[in-house]
């Protein structure tokens, strides 16, 4: 059977794929995307999604318990553990079926198996109906990326659990480890602390979320803490001992081995690259710790093939891979392609409180040579936040001294996930500190805070 050719065959329909086959198709080409599992990937099917819906169950349950603050009543305040996750597969469920139609909607011819690259240009994808061989002269992998697992503390399923496991729990933690404190480790610390399990985080590194800005680590520590969160930092979980029912952990810290008992432990200590069994070694692409090493333009080095998303490195965001899919069907095209400039993504985790950043931290700042002005604002000075019931966050911003460029904005607090994107766009502008200071913000908004940390800065604050 000779074989099918195409413009462009994309390998993986999560959202760096499903958006590269879409952008070009809407470019004229004839495309085809190959997937093994779901459409949409883990982002829609086992990421993104599913926890954000996990999470706002959580949150509302959070608030039931607050009812009276607001002068209202709720009675026998509880929850379905079953229920709360059938919504989460619902709802993951319709957008990877929306995934279908737009598929449908843009001509592109959908492949569900599993492929391999047996030559430049060349695809063979192994389907339930046996193997179709496929041509194009350009293609692009955006096969994403599964949980890393470590010597020991191997997931089972039953004990210890990954990302997958948390999603679909079959039962609810009462004493809760997670290992990592990173976006996923300390969403579901988030959600099942929430629910009233017993939860204790371990981080390898000297803060939680070791990404972020310092200053709104620190914050955020607070508040887990409040809530009742057992932080340890500078913390390794060396061993597990697996018993009927029960996990000892054995925790190294400061020298010392502590043995904590668990009956349930959340692994979340990274990602690592799906690379395999693609015949990537073969073809010469250089993979570096499980990820492919690409150029700003995604381009593997070998003519024709690129990598997007997870597969091609930090930072391990669905929007990154979005964009980056957009960027290389527009290569493709010979159209004016913008590189994708990893300082300027916003990262967002749905922790409760919220914590969002983009740019630079003011370490980071500083490190890179940067004279630097600092702005502060408090959600408790913000008549928005104190109406929603919400006091507890702060907004820091970062600016170059010499020339007011902002060079970083780091949020803790309610709905932060949301407001980051107007420091984007400002960072996307290049804006200015005057930019910024001269442009009105809505009251009463909780986006007022954004305007009075960068009249902090220079020293020019109204409300605090």
């Amino acid at each position: 059977m000779a074989a099918k050719n195409f413009d462009l065959i994309v390998i993986g329909a999560g959202p760096g794929g499903y958006v590269a086959a879409i952008r070009a198709s809407q470019l004229g080409m004839n495309v085809a995307i190959i997937e093994r599992e779901n459409l949409g990937g883990i982002c829609l099917n086992w990421g993104c999604i599913p926890t954000k819906a996990m999470l706002r169950s959580s949150e509302v349950f959070h608030l039931m318990h607050r009812a009276k603050e607001f002068g209202l009543t709720v009675e026998k305040v509880g929850y379905d553990l079953d229920a709360v996750v059938k919504r989460s597969r619902n709802v993951a469920g319709q957008l990877s079926g929306g995934i279908g139609h737009l598929m449908k909607k843009n001509k592109v011819t959908v492949f569900m198996g599993e492929a391999t690259i047996p030559a430049k240009g060349k695809v063979s994808v192994k389907t339930d109906k046996g193997t179709e061989d496929l041509t194009a002269k350009n293609i692009v992998l955006a096969t994403g990326a599964r949980a890393r697992e470590l010597p020991g503390l191997e997931a089972d399923g039953d004990l210890v659990w990954t990302y997958r496991h948390a999603l679909t729990p079959k039962r609810m933690p009462k004493k809760l480890l997670v290992i990592g404190s990173g976006a996923i480790g300390i969403e579901f610390a988030s959600f099942f602390n929430t629910l009233g399990a017993d939860t204790t985080v371990v981080e390898v590194l000297d803060r939680v979320l070791p990404v972020e800005d310092a200053e709104i680590s620190a914050f955020a520590k607070k508040q887990f803490t409040k809530q009742g969160m057992k932080i340890m930092e500078k913390a390794m979980v060396k061993q597990l001992d697996r018993g009927k029912g029960t996990v000892t952990a054995h925790i190294e810290v400061g020298g010392k081995i502590e043995k904590m008992e668990f009956d349930t432990v959340i692994s979340a200590v990274g990602i690592v690259g799906n690379v395999e069994g693609l015949g990537l070694e073969k073809l010469g692409v250089k993979i570096d710790r499980t990820h492919v090493v690409t150029d700003e333009y995604c381009r593997t080095g070998v003519d024709g093939l690129y990598a997007i998303g997870d597969i091609a490195g930090a930072p391990w965001l669905a929007h990154k891979a979005s964009h980056e899919g957009v960027m290389v069907a527009d290569l493709i095209a010979g159209k004016h392609a913008h590189p994708v400039k990893p300082e300027s993504i916003a990262g967002c985790t749905y922790c409760h409180p919220q914590v969002a950043s983009v740019g630079y931290t003011e370490a980071k700042a500083k490190e890179l040579g940067y004279d630097v002005k600092v702005g502060r604002f408090p959600f408790i000075g913000n008549g928005k936040a104190i109406a929603l019931g919400e006091p507890e966050g702060l907004i820091k911003t970062i600016f170059d001294a010499k020339t007011g460029e902002l060079l970083g904005a780091h949020m803790v607090g309610a709905e932060v996930t949301e407001l980051i994107q107007g420091y984007v766009i400002g960072r996307q502008l290049e804006t200015t500190e005057e930019d910024l200071m001269n442009t009105v913000f809505p009251h009463p908004t909780l986006s007022e805070m954004m305007h009075e940390s960068v009249l902090d800065a220079y020293d020019r604050v109204i409300h605090m």
